[in-house]
């Protein structure tokens, strides 16, 4: 059974989930006219990004925690706003959605390392969350590296 502190972070990771799922559909449509070979593995990280989403509620919902899971946070809306600002206005908005994506990718890797660092969850939990911490370093190493490949390859 997870604690109330424990309930209200993983309410606040499912926050951050939306947002990473909305920031991927920003980077969708700038991406794969360009790089279609790159859209298996993306379509493979906002697959599992469904899959961390519904784990977390999951959990709360087996310690009948009430759950708004169609919610971003404030912080979320509000860089998805910057995003589409820069992606209209930007020369090579595809690099600048790409560095805005691996900021947010950044942003939920902290979230996770600092909610680890909270005591109160089951051990099913805590594996859960180190499962979801280590899928995130993978997502954000290979948008980095699709942002690599963009800028050598121009």
């Amino acid at each position: 059974m997870e604690t109330n502190e424990t309930q209200a972070i993983l309410k606040d990771l499912i926050q951050i989930t939306n947002d990473r799922i909305s920031a991927f559909g920003k980077v969708e449509g700038q991406i794969w006219e360009s790089y279609p070979d790159i859209k298996s593995e993306y379509d493979k990280m906002i697959s599992h990004t469904k899959v961390m989403k519904n784990e977390l509620i999951n959990i709360l919902r087996e310690n009948d925690s009430e759950i708004n899971d169609e919610s971003s946070s404030v912080r979320g809306n509000i860089h998805s706003t910057w995003i589409d600002i820069k992606s209209a206005f930007n020369i090579d908005s595809v690099n600048s959605t790409l560095e805005s994506v691996i900021s947010e990718e950044d942003a939920a890797c902290k979230a996770y390392e600092k909610a680890l660092e909270e005591d109160g969850y089951s051990s099913e939990t805590r594996s859960v969350l180190e499962d979801h911490l280590y899928h995130l370093k993978q997502s954000h190493k290979q948008f980095t590296e699709i942002l690599e490949y963009r800028k050598n390859k121009d």
